[in-house]
């Protein structure tokens, strides 16, 4: 009557996507393919080809380089964005910024140089 679906390898089902969740500590380079949510602590470097939400409670020690990245929490690094970088109300960045477009919310506290144009993309 039913007929069942043939099974997707896990590869296949999962998003490609990492999180480091609140109370979570990384150190060292960080590279991904996917997206990245950080909600923890992350000191070193981090980057990735696709999407970076760092979160409010996040504690980022690092220099950030991604495609598209969304900051709610602190970042004491510089950060390269090649597509978009959000800043939001909450997001504290001390570092230099370098993006293609930026949207910065008010109560965003940016300390260092902003740049903005065509930016080298995360390989």
């Amino acid at each position: 009557m039913f007929r069942a679906k043939p099974e997707q390898s896990m590869t296949q089902q999962s998003s490609n996507e990492t999180i480091i969740a609140q109370g979570v500590k990384v150190e060292g380079d960080f590279h991904s393919q996917g997206d990245v949510v950080i909600d923890g602590e992350v000191s070193g470097s981090i980057e990735t080809t696709q999407a970076l939400i760092i979160g409010e409670s996040a504690r980022i020690k690092a220099d950030v380089i991604a495609k598209n990245a969304v900051v709610a929490g602190e970042v004491k690094g510089n950060i390269r964005a090649s597509d978009r970088l959000e800043l939001l109300a909450t997001s504290v960045v001390e570092g230099d910024v370098e993006t293609a477009n930026l949207s910065i919310a008010s109560g965003a506290r940016v300390n260092g140089k902003i740049t903005m144009g065509e930016v080298e993309k995360a390989e």
